[in-house]
């Protein structure tokens, strides 16, 4: 395990987490970049939606890796991104890593 990185997602963990007044956990992050990326606020959302809006974030963090790539906009401000089959499919714990790595590139934006 690569120590410095640790301590920066601790650290990120940390910090976003006493802006909201509560401990948040990797999903919850997931959750609030989908919140962000979707652009409508916060407002109560029904479990399919935040799963939809975990899965926003996801592509929205993969996409500069080439994971995914914005399809576009629906007609609610819904971003819709189309998956690249053709890159290396990685186990679950490089996927951790990598969401991990882009969660903290996308807070340093």
């Amino acid at each position: 395990m690569d120590f410095e990185f640790e301590n920066k997602w601790k650290l990120l963990i940390s910090d976003v987490s006493e802006k909201f007044g509560e401990p948040l956990d990797l999903s919850s992050i997931l959750f609030l970049i989908g919140v962000q990326e979707v652009g409508q606020g916060f407002q109560k959302y029904k479990k399919d939606e935040k799963l939809d809006l975990m899965h926003v974030a996801i592509c929205k963090l993969l996409e500069p890796y080439g994971y995914y790539k914005l399809n576009g906009k629906d007609e609610e401000g819904w971003p819709h991104f189309d998956f690249n089959s053709t890159l290396p499919t990685l186990n679950p714990s490089e996927q951790q890593r990598l969401i991990k790595q882009s969660i903290l590139e996308y807070f340093e934006e």
